[in-house]
């Protein structure tokens, strides 16, 4: 019986407004879907700018709750009309003056999982996160969707390899990190680290980049969005560095297991020894 999950990323240039950049993300939800695609992610805080290059209060207004939000409801309606499991990365208020950021993870026949809330917040040269987001604290879900087993990890998450490691013992298949990286400082271990993930950790990995520049800051994001296998190799390839692209492409779940088979990494961890990691 074969276990292959037709799976999709989208990463995409910025329209201007929300209602246009989430009629855009719906129309290629549906051309995945016209594909045989099953499940589908989209970039770092999807429906709007990336934002985080200037700090300004009045950029509040991109918030919105999540599940409830008028984005996630739209999304669920999208994935009931499509039959995908969706990735929905968003800005969310909890509550006034209590903001994350977030992905939604919902399933084939629309239900909110759950959501995952981004740990790791930069505070730097046109990163300025902590501004905006308080870190994560509903640790590292993993969710039983209609494709398999799928976890989230959000940008600059990617560069802690504990948390690759707690989706992996929580059983993950495929994790999608939805992000917003640009050319320069991190361009070369885009590449580099998450494929290194995908081997350390024996899994699949959605690796999303916003692409192009946009109304905050001077940025350009570089796209070259990929799927990566639990062997670190690209699958068919990555995106392009320049142009918005919608990227379907057939993961073979059977592999994990013949990976890990190979590579006994999870038996021949020492978490024992491990406990000096988490003090200080």
């Amino acid at each position: 019986m074969s276990n292959v999950v037709r799976a999709a990323l989208v990463q995409a240039t910025w329209t201007g407004d929300t209602e246009s950049m989430i009629a855009k993300h719906e129309e290629h939800a549906r051309a995945a879907a016209a594909q045989g695609a099953k499940v589908i992610g989209f970039q770092e805080v999807f429906n709007a700018p990336y934002f985080c290059q200037v700090q300004e209060s009045e950029l509040y207004r991109w918030a919105e709750p999540v599940p409830d939000g008028p984005t996630v409801q739209r999304m669920r309606a999208l994935a009931r009309e499509t039959g995908m499991v969706i990735v929905v990365p968003v800005f969310e208020i909890e509550q006034p003056g209590v903001y994350y950021n977030t992905a939604a993870v919902i399933d084939a026949d629309g239900t909110v999982l759950g959501k995952y809330r981004k740990h790791h917040i930069p505070q730097v040269s046109g990163f300025w996160e902590k501004y905006y987001f308080k870190p994560g604290n509903l640790g590292w879900p993993v969710f039983d969707t209609a494709v398999g087993r799928i976890g989230v990890y959000i940008c600059y998450d990617r560069h802690f390899p504990e948390g690759w490691r707690a989706l992996g013992l929580a059983g993950a298949q495929i994790v999608y990190n939805p992000s917003a990286t640009s050319r320069g400082l991190s361009a070369y271990l885009w590449k580099l680290e998450q494929p290194a993930a995908a081997v350390a950790n024996e899994y699949f990995v959605a690796a999303i980049n916003r692409v192009g520049q946009e109304e905050y800051g001077d940025n350009d994001f570089y796209g070259t969005s990929y799927f990566v296998d639990p062997r670190g190799q690209f699958v068919d390839g990555t995106a392009s560095d320049t142009k918005e692209e919608l990227l379907v492409r057939d993961l073979d779940l059977d592999l994990i297991d013949e990976v890990r088979q190979t590579w006994a990494f999870y038996r021949d961890r020492r978490p024992d020894a491990y406990g000096d990691l988490t003090e200080g």
